[in-house]
């Protein structure tokens, strides 16, 4: 009698508990809720919209702007050329992020916190400041080419600015801090006498790693892979100062829309931005973990 009436009351405190946790996280769920749901629904209505060049954005029901963007060229071009990019940088942060990732979560070292300052730091100057940066270095009188050039190798200035190289480059500088700090924090959380029984086992490093430890840190790995997917996705400043005016990516296009007071098309090709981003995280997340579920 006792014992069950012990585990009523713990029944109720664990619901009490639940009830309380809920109504305090409850009003900044919706405030947040609504802030995100609100603007993505007036965007997409905006979207449905009809641009008239003199009357600007006249209220409609139509899919013209969406039929522009997937039946023209040039739009699906630039659409093609954003995934590419954010594929390409997401895939050399994971490759670059790794290593120095686990280099920081496992050394023992008690400068330890000034390395991971080290990694924060580059996230304290702006992504314009940044991109400035390696115009400098990038242009045909910069630093690069200055020395190629002082040593012999080229003749004249080889074209680095306003390439898609020199933007890709930019995102990955923008974009690896934030995947090493997600991996750091997971391969931490690993305890350190898996490898060591992997290894005591007869496994190498190379298959540690990849029957071990890449398991193990697939939700670190997850979560880096959309952040850098998303961010480079959305990237403006960087393909704005380091692409020029003649390479294009989705968040450019969607602000020169916007600019041109074609405010319709310029929904539109951000719903797109917004849809693809998602679903393409959504597909590389679930397709990773049934990969390793096993």
């Amino acid at each position: 009698m006792a014992t069950a009436a012990t585990t009523a009351v713990s029944v109720e405190e664990r619901g009490g508990s639940r009830l309380s946790a809920a109504a305090l996280i409850g009003p900044a769920t919706f405030i947040v809720a609504a802030g995100l749901l609100i603007p993505i629904v007036i965007l997409f209505r905006y979207s449905l919209n009809k641009f008239v060049p003199r009357l600007m954005m006249v209220d409609a029901l139509t899919i013209e702007s969406y039929v522009k963007f997937f039946t023209d060229a040039f739009y699906l071009g630039v659409f093609f050329t954003t995934v590419k990019v954010a594929m390409i940088c997401t895939i050399a942060c994971l490759i670059m992020g790794f290593p120095l990732a686990y280099a920081l979560a496992r050394t023992r070292t008690r400068y330890k916190n000034i390395l991971i300052m080290l990694v924060v730091l580059p996230l304290f100057v702006g992504n314009a400041v940044r991109a400035a940066g390696w115009m400098t270095l990038f242009g045909s009188k910069g630093m690069i080419n200055a020395g190629l050039v002082g040593f012999g190798l080229v003749d004249v200035p080889v074209q680095m600015m306003f390439t898609e190289g020199a933007v890709i480059v930019g995102i990955i500088a923008v974009n690896l801090p934030f995947m090493v700090l997600t991996l750091q924090s997971v391969i931490e959380s690993i305890d350190r006498a898996v490898e060591e029984a992997a290894f005591s086992l007869g496994a190498d490093p190379w298959h540690m790693f990849w029957r071990v430890l890449w398991p193990l840190a697939l939700p670190g790995i997850v979560a880096g892979i959309i952040l850098t997917f998303i961010l480079g996705m959305n990237a403006y400043a960087t393909p704005v100062l380091l692409g020029g005016p003649e390479f294009k990516m989705m968040a450019p296009l969607v602000f020169g829309q916007m600019q041109l007071g074609n405010w319709p098309f310029g929904a539109a090709v951000s719903f797109i931005l917004m849809t693809t981003t998602l679903v393409l995280t959504v597909i590389a997340g679930l397709s990773l973990h049934k990969r390793y579920r096993r």
